[in-house]
């Protein structure tokens, strides 16, 4: 078992035999995602993919309070909302682990907010605290979430449930989001981690290149490269808005915002 060293604020990557876990480092934010956060994880899951010894990766938030909250409004969102898009999504034809066939196990200690929930869509297997909390709000600060959501989420739930969240910014629990197939399982807060591990470990004892393949068509039959495309574009045109920097500053400023549907 050895665990790299890294600063507060940053992404871990801990091997625990064929088992890669790779924690969101920032609770005393509650993991909310930085752009060097984004960029660490995005290399962090190359070095996984590149490692063939590694063949499961848990994706878990440090701390008892949240996977992620989302992307950090104070520094993510005023870069998108200028226009820099690419700081978050480098390729507008791929999401959060779109070329990753190895399968991903998610721990979900807490919050679970957007752009926190867009990570959560792209794993394949869930485990959740009975604590933990389900929602995509960009809608009331003003945005969308432009990181998947539309695509994956109405693929893996139904589509008034996917609405629903998509639309209202509300919130649901845990044993709302597995009733509605969001997350496959609820435990207690200190079985989360431990539960996702024997879950990776179950897999990671199978024959590799079958787990991969398995994953790969079933990823790859979905072909979202041109949703995610359509996405990308559309998303572009809420950033745009004078809507997309009131929301935020709002959220930060602690008010009600006052949007002007321009």
């Amino acid at each position: 078992m050895t665990a790299q060293q890294v600063k507060p604020g940053d992404v871990t990557l801990e091997r625990r035999g064929h088992v890669a876990l790779v924690t969101l480092d920032r609770p005393q934010a509650h993991n909310a995602l930085t752009v060097a956060m984004l960029a660490r994880l995005a290399a962090v899951v190359r070095e996984v993919n590149a490692d063939d010894d590694l063949r499961v990766l848990v994706l878990t938030g440090a701390g008892s309070r949240a996977f992620s909250a989302g992307g950090d409004l104070g520094e993510l969102i005023p870069r998108l909302t200028a226009g820099e898009v690419d700081v978050l999504i480098p390729d507008p034809t791929k999401r959060f682990f779109s070329d990753f066939y190895k399968p991903v196990v998610a721990a979900v200690n807490g919050l679970c907010l957007a752009g926190g929930l867009e990570l959560l869509l792209g794993t394949d297997v869930r485990v959740a605290s009975d604590r933990a909390v389900f929602g995509l709000p960009e809608v009331r600060w003003g945005l969308v979430p432009g990181a998947g959501t539309h695509v994956r989420l109405p693929q893996q739930i139904s589509w008034p449930n996917a609405m629903q969240l998509l639309l209202t910014g509300e919130t649901v629990d845990a044993d709302e989001a597995r009733r509605i197939g969001l997350i496959g399982e609820v435990v207690a807060p200190d079985e989360v981690l431990p539960r996702a591990i024997q879950l990776a470990e179950t897999i990671a004892g199978n024959a590799p290149i079958a787990v991969r393949t398995a994953k790969e068509i079933a990823v790859r039959a979905w072909a979202n490269e041109q949703r995610f495309g359509l996405e990308s574009a559309l998303n572009a045109r809420v950033l745009a808005s004078r809507d997309a920097r009131e929301g935020p500053a709002a959220f930060i400023d602690k008010r009600t915002p006052r949007y002007e549907n321009r």
